[in-house]
């Protein structure tokens, strides 16, 4: 099997890990990203961007991530394309397991991010960046006075609905049980006067035409035959992200929540051995926060690697 050796070896290349990359290259530290597909990810699947710093007007996520990953490059990253089955972090140069070969390594980056939800309803994947969402704090804004469809009752799917009542017209609120149930939140949601609750429902599916999301069909319990609402988007919170850690085989540290759990400098409980982005679990799943995590890594991996006690920063 072929082997392959860096200063830095980062698993995931999304804002996180293309973030980092862009920071230990520009240091001159030996770096590859591993990404199993550069098609895959929250921010690839993310039909318009409107709020990262620095980029004006509207982007399309593949092509912001595209952005990020030809700057990591042209500081001299490498990119590959590969499928990480495995690592052994159990000695002082970490080895990673793909089946193009083994990259080994002295300074180990978990940038796998978390699992969205799979498509389950009729029309969620055939509209999903045309209507159907899974983030309102990412999205919200295109949605100005115009009817919207949120589904769940978790904890998540309340605060994010919130947020829509900034913009939406109208908020259809989806849920299986009565709010009365639930935390005091849901009565501060039902309070705004954009909201409409359906409760004990179910979405059926979702309709649309070549300019997205039109309506959904809902089924109220005790009821034979669904009912059609229109709506312009769909937000989803049926189930959470989990963070990608199966490759990890228990050898790195978890917060109870399934996020990797790491310290301020994003470094595991494993010297050499550090996990940004969605792997955290962070409450704010965000591109921006997510290259927060990368820029802090490879600025503390530059320190370890180099055997300093201070972070440098570029502006002194």
């Amino acid at each position: 099997m072929n082997s392959f050796d860096y200063d830095v070896v980062i698993i995931g290349g999304g804002p996180a890990g293309c973030t980092c990359a862009l920071y230990t290259a520009r240091s001159e530290l030996k770096t590859v990203i591993l990404d199993k597909n550069p098609s895959a990810g929250a921010l690839a699947i993310t039909h318009k961007i409107a709020n990262y710093p620095g980029v004006s007007g509207e982007i399309g996520g593949d092509e912001l991530l595209d952005l990020m990953r030809g700057q990591a490059m042209e500081f001299g990253a490498d990119y590959k394309q590969a499928q990480v089955y495995g690592i052994d972090v159990s000695d002082t140069q970490k080895k990673v397991y793909t089946p193009e070969g083994t990259f080994t390594c002295r300074a180990l980056v978990m940038a796998t991010g978390a699992m969205g939800r799979v498509a389950s309803i009729p029309g969620e994947a055939e509209y999903l960046g045309r209507g159907v969402s899974y983030c309102a704090t990412c999205d919200g804004a295109f949605y100005r006075n115009r009817e919207v469809i949120v589904v769940g009752s978790s904890e998540e799917a309340i605060e994010e609905a919130q947020v829509l009542t900034k913009f939406a017209s109208v908020i259809h609120w989806i849920t299986p049980k009565d709010p009365s149930a639930m935390n005091g939140h849901s009565q501060e949601l039902l309070a705004h006067s954009s909201v409409k609750l359906w409760s004990k429902s179910r979405l059926q599916a979702i309709q649309g035409d070549t300019s997205g999301v039109t309506a959904v069909e809902v089924l109220l319990k005790g009821h034979n035959q669904s009912q059609v609402l229109p709506a312009e988007g769909v937000f989803l919170y049926m189930q959470g992200c989990k963070p990608i850690t199966d490759f990890l085989n228990g050898q790195v540290e978890l917060n109870p929540d399934g996020g990797v759990k790491v310290d301020e400098l994003m470094q595991t409980n494993i010297s050499g051995v550090w996990a940004i982005g969605d792997i955290r679990n962070t409450p704010f799943k965000q591109a921006v926060v997510a290259a927060g995590d990368g820029c802090i890594a490879a600025m503390a991996i530059d320190r370890y690697l180099n055997q300093r006690k201070n972070v440098k920063p570029d502006w002194s």
